[in-house]
C-alpha cells in the first residue's frame, strides 16, 4: 500500500511540473501561423497573454526584415500606432489599450495582413509587452530562453503534381480553343473568297465572248 501511495505522490508531481511548464510556455507572446509559404499573403494573429498580475496595456512588434505588412485588423479598446523606415515601409506597430488593457489570466489577439519574403527561411517578430504597474517584457531572446522573440518558419511554395497537372490541362485546353477560333474564320475567310471570286470570272468570260463575237462580224 505504502508503495502504491509513493508511486501516485510521484505521478501527481510529474503531472504538476509538466502542467506548470505548459502554463509557463504557454504565456509567450506568440505569432501565428508558425508555419507559412515564402512569397505569399499571409493574415497573422498576435497572441498576447499576461503573465503577472497586473494588465497589459501596451504592445509593440517589430516586422521582420523582407515582410511587407499592408493593413491591421482593428481591436475593440485599442488603439494603434504604425511606425515607418526611410523607404516608408511599416516597420513596426505598437497597440495602446483605451481602456483597462489585458486583464490577468486573460489573452488578447491582433491581427495583421502581410506579404511573405520571397525566400524560405525564419521570421523573427521582435514584440515588447507594457504593463500597468510599469513592468517592461522585451520578447527578443532566443529559442528556449525566458523570454524568446515569436518566431514563423517560411516554407519553399512548391507545387504538387495536382498543380502541375492542371497547368498542362488548362494549357491543353487554351491551346485547343485558339485552334478553334483560328479555325473559324478560315474556313469563314475560304467560303467568302470563292463568293467574291465567282461574279469575276463570269464577267471576264462574257468580255471574252464579246470580244470573240466581234472579231467574227468585222471578218
Amino acid at each position: 500500500m505504502k508503495m502504491n501511495w509513493n508511486k501516485w505522490a510521484s505521478s501527481l508531481a510529474v503531472a504538476g511540473a509538466l502542467l506548470t511548464f505548459a502554463g509557463t510556455a504557454s504565456a509567450h507572446v506568440t505569432v501565428w501561423p508558425k508555419e507559412t509559404k515564402a512569397n505569399s499573403y499571409e493574415r497573422y494573429t498576435v497572441r498576447v497573454p499576461v503573465e503577472k498580475d497586473s494588465n497589459t496595456i501596451k504592445v509593440r512588434l517589430e516586422f521582420p526584415a523582407g515582410v511587407k505588412v499592408g493593413t491591421v485588423l482593428p481591436a475593440p479598446g485599442w488603439t494603434y500606432e504604425w511606425e515607418k523606415d526611410a523607404d516608408g515601409r511599416f516597420k513596426a506597430i505598437t497597440w495602446t489599450a483605451t481602456a483597462d488593457g489585458i486583464k490577468p489570466h486573460e489573452f488578447m489577439e491582433f491581427g495583421l495582413s502581410a506579404k511573405n519574403p520571397a525566400e524560405p527561411g525564419t521570421l523573427t517578430w521582435n514584440a515588447t509587452q507594457t504593463y500597468a504597474d510599469g513592468t517592461v517584457v522585451e520578447w527578443t531572446g532566443a529559442a528556449g530562453s525566458d523570454t524568446p522573440a515569436p518566431t514563423v518558419a517560411v516554407k519553399e511554395a512548391a507545387q504538387t503534381a495536382d498543380d502541375h497537372a492542371d497547368e498542362h490541362k488548362a494549357a491543353g485546353n487554351s491551346g485547343n480553343n485558339e485552334a478553334g477560333q483560328a479555325a473559324a474564320p478560315a474556313a469563314q475567310n475560304s467560303s467568302s473568297s470563292t463568293g467574291s471570286t465567282l461574279p469575276l470570272v463570269l464577267s471576264g468570260l462574257a468580255l471574252l465572248i464579246s470580244v470573240i463575237s466581234l472579231f467574227r462580224k468585222k471578218a
